[in-house]
Parts: C-alpha cells; sequence; structure tokens
C-alpha cells in the first residue's frame, strides 16, 4: 500500500479515553501559538480527515465543524506573543495543548501528542508521535482546529496591520513579512525574541 493511501487510526490504545493534540504556529514571527485537543469515539472514522498541511484551506474550513460536531470533546487554546517571549515557543506550545486540555468537559485518561516532546499533563499518562497528524484521527482533528483558529484570528488581525501581509502568510516568515519588519518595524503582535535579519531574507 502506498503511503498516501495509508488510512489514519482510529487510536493509539484501547483501555483509556484518549485526546489527541497540536498545536499551529510554532514557527511564526508574530501571533499566538494555538493548540487543540480532540476527543473521539474509539470507532470514530473519517476518510477525508488528514493532517492539516495536506489538505486546502478550503477543505479545513469544511472539517471544522464536522469535527466539532462528531467529536465526544474538543478544545482549542492559544499562547500570545507576549507570553511566547517570556517562556519560549517550545513551552508555550506545551502550555497552550495544557489550556487545550483544561477546557474539556470530558477529561481525558491518555493522551497522543503530535512530535517527540512534551511536557506532563497533570498525571495523565502519554505518548508522543511523530508526524502524529499523519498517523491518527485525533491529531489530525486537532491540527486543523489549531490552524483554522489560528488563521482566522491572523485574518482578524491583518485588518489592523495590512502592511504585514497576514491574510496571506498568516505571521509566518515569509519574504514580504519579514521586508515589512525590517521597513516598519514590529507590532505588539510579533515575538521580539525572534530574530529578523538581512541574512536570514536571503534564505527565503
Amino acid at each position: 500500500m502506498k503511503e498516501g493511501t495509508i488510512k489514519l487510526l482510529s487510536y493509539y490504545q484501547q483501555e483509556l479515553r484518549e485526546a489527541g493534540c497540536d498545536e499551529a504556529g510554532r514557527g511564526c514571527l508574530a501571533g499566538p501559538v494555538f493548540a487543540a485537543a480532540v476527543v473521539f469515539p474509539l470507532d470514530y472514522y473519517n476518510p477525508i480527515l488528514n493532517d492539516s498541511k495536506k489538505l486546502s484551506e478550503k477543505k479545513r474550513m469544511a472539517l471544522r465543524p464536522i469535527i466539532e460536531q462528531e467529536a465526544l470533546d474538543f478544545a482549542v487554546a492559544s499562547v500570545s506573543a507576549e507570553e511566547i517571549d517570556k517562556i519560549n515557543i517550545h513551552q508555550a506550545s506545551y502550555l497552550a495543548m495544557h489550556r487545550a486540555l483544561d477546557q474539556l468537559h470530558i477529561p481525558a485518561d491518555y493522551l497522543i501528542i503530535d512530535g517527540n516532546k512534551f511536557v506532563p499533563y497533570q498525571t495523565v499518562p502519554y505518548t508522543c508521535v511523530v508526524k502524529g497528524d499523519g498517523k491518527y484521527l485525533s491529531i489530525a482533528a486537532a491540527s486543523i482546529l489549531a490552524k483554522t483558529y489560528r488563521d482566522e484570528y491572523m485574518d482578524n488581525l491583518a485588518l489592523e496591520y495590512p502592511e504585514y501581509d497576514w491574510l496571506s502568510n498568516k505571521g509566518y516568515p515569509t519574504v514580504k513579512h519579514r521586508k515589512a519588519i525590517m521597513e516598519l518595524g514590529i507590532t505588539p503582535h510579533h515575538r521580539k525574541t525572534f530574530r529578523v535579519t538581512d541574512p536570514q531574507l536571503r534564505l527565503f
């Protein structure tokens, strides 16, 4: 079976109620980092659901209400640029996931986390899954929720700061975004600890 046809799995383990977690916006120069947690029924399946990066914006937005309707529970949370500057982006990503987990009305008894590192959440057991958003439905769903909610947030900010092209780049370090920072300076929504220099500009 080709890699592109592999079906995403419904669960990592069956004994405990499981939540998948993922974040969006880790590598951005501006805006918060968002994270989501999703709890699906044990036998849940959706053939369209996949890693948010492999889906078009239209498909992500179409899937969001389906995820929210069919999940047993879900939550989305964020950590601001100011907080990111204080604790660093790695800790902020974990904090965003913790905040999402705090909001679940149906607490998870087991967590599967996209990536290779995590800060333990209370005493809940967990497993980190590298590229988990392309392997497990709950992590894929979390990636879609985190991505779509963050994109909407950046679209709203873009109305106030159109020069930075956030409607297109969502805060990521594109050439146009970097040049705007060099020419106009940073906004209150930029991460001050993320450096923007001429040599970096030429890398893109």
